[in-house]
């Protein structure tokens, strides 16, 4: 029993970051030596997803609560619009990016349309996404896990309880408040234990995940993808290094990007996993908390909108494969349509959930706005599963990144313990 137990002991005192990378590896080496067996590993890996899942609208009304307790009124107005106007920066250069490295690279260039056909997704229509931010119903947003309706209402919720909280009431109803905040507390430190579980078991998830994900697609359904592939990989590293990392963390944060990316590893991992921002937000969370040291009060709330309304991956996807569809039909996008690109994919962003596959129908719209055939659709879709996990590992390290900053803004991080301060994220107890 003493072996099991040390054999255990080993195993866990690796982080979890490392032992989740090597699942990352194996389970992909499985499904491409395996081929179609291996997807009879895939309900492991849904129910990894489905774990995470489970996580999500707990965590958002928990943590969104219990943030309301340390903002007042008038700093949770400041909070969320630095939130909101760097959201909408980084999504918008992250678009320029984009075409930018798609009109040096070009990739399309060479390839024929073929025969490829798809059924697309009905694009959001820009005022229903607008209405639908308003829930008609916030327990059956609640019960849909409808991210941003519910949101919308738990922040209404939690501001009246802070003005309730601030003003002359009686001592019934100033100790029903904390009683509030109190539980918020509680669900949301219990919720955090439940994240490194669900951790543990995410080792085998994602290994499961990609072996079945390679052994469906295989060799051939990635290799005429190669250079649009390469261009991705090159617009989202440009993106991380140049506006995350160089803006965000070093010129607006003061800080050591290694640091940062030491911080926020392990969301970065599982995003590049699961394919999923929501789904990831249990983590992201755990990580602005435990590594990055910023306090609940700011990443409570910039994270589970992130998670909604920032995709800078996704948006950056928008001008790459823009420029791969007119390529494969020989045609030239001007300035204009490149322009349109940008505003399309930023404003389609907003409305688009943090679930995996959304790109692809966010893509429908662009496409449509252009005149472009929406056949590219089901022609890139078979690599989707690789490009969406490249999306949503920028869309994580853009939500950290601004609420780093944000958090500096607000004197609500310290950069002086954590990884800020030397230390090393270990395995949770």
């Amino acid at each position: 029993m003493s072996l099991v137990s040390d054999a255990w002991s080993r195993y866990r005192s690796v982080p979890i970051v490392y032992r989740i990378g090597v699942a990352f590896l194996l389970g992909s080496l499985l499904g491409l030596g395996l081929g179609e067996p291996a997807t009879a590993l895939r309900p492991l890996g849904d129910l990894f997803v489905r774990l995470l899942s489970m996580l999500i609208v707990p965590i958002v009304v928990f943590t969104l609560l219990m943030g309301a307790r340390r903002l007042t009124p008038s700093k949770l107005g400041r909070v969320g619009g630095q939130t909101v106007g760097l959201f909408a920066l980084t999504s918008t250069l992250s678009v320029f990016i984009g075409l930018a490295v798609s009109n040096l690279i070009d990739p399309g260039t060479g390839l024929t349309l073929g025969d490829a056909e798809v059924d697309p997704a009905d694009a959001p229509d820009p005022v229903e996404v607008i209405l639908g931010i308003v829930p008609e119903n916030p327990f059956a947003a609640m019960a849909e896990g409808n991210i941003l309706p519910l949101i919308f209402f738990v922040i209404v919720f939690a501001y009246a309880l802070a003005v309730v909280q601030e003003s002359d009431v009686s001592e019934n109803v100033a100790e029903g408040v904390e009683s509030f905040f109190n539980l918020a507390e509680a669900g949301a430190e219990a919720m955090f234990k439940i994240v490194w579980g669900v951790l543990e078991f995410g080792v085998l998830g994602v290994f499961a995940l990609m072996a079945a994900v390679f052994g469906q697609a295989g060799v051939d359904a990635i290799v005429p993808f190669a250079l649009l592939i390469l261009t991705l990989v090159l617009a989202v590293a440009i993106h991380i290094a140049v506006v995350h990392l160089g803006i965000l963390i070093v010129l607006l944060s003061r800080q050591s990007p290694v640091d940062f990316l030491v911080g926020g590893r392990d969301a970065l991992v599982t995003a590049l996993s699961i394919r999923s921002s929501s789904g990831t937000l249990p983590v992201t969370m755990s990580n602005a908390d435990e590594y990055l040291k910023i306090d609940e009060s700011v990443y409570s709330f910039s994270l589970p909108l992130g998670a909604t309304v920032n995709m800078d991956g996704t948006a950056l996807y928008q001008g790459v494969v823009a420029v791969f569809a007119a390529n494969l039909v020989g045609v030239q996008l001007g300035l204009v349509e490149q322009l349109t690109v940008v505003l399309i994919a930023v404003l389609a962003s907003i409305g688009s959930a943090g679930v995996p596959g959304t790109g692809l129908i966010m893509l429908t719209l662009v496409l449509t706005q252009l005149g472009l055939p929406l056949e590219v659709v089901g022609f890139v879709a078979g690599v989707d599963p690789i490009l969406d996990r490249l999306r949503t590992m920028t869309n994580i390290s853009g939500d950290l990144a601004v609420t780093t900053v944000v958090a500096k803004w607000n004197g609500a991080v310290d950069f002086t313990a954590g990884v800020w301060g030397g230390d090393t994220p270990r395995p949770a107890d």
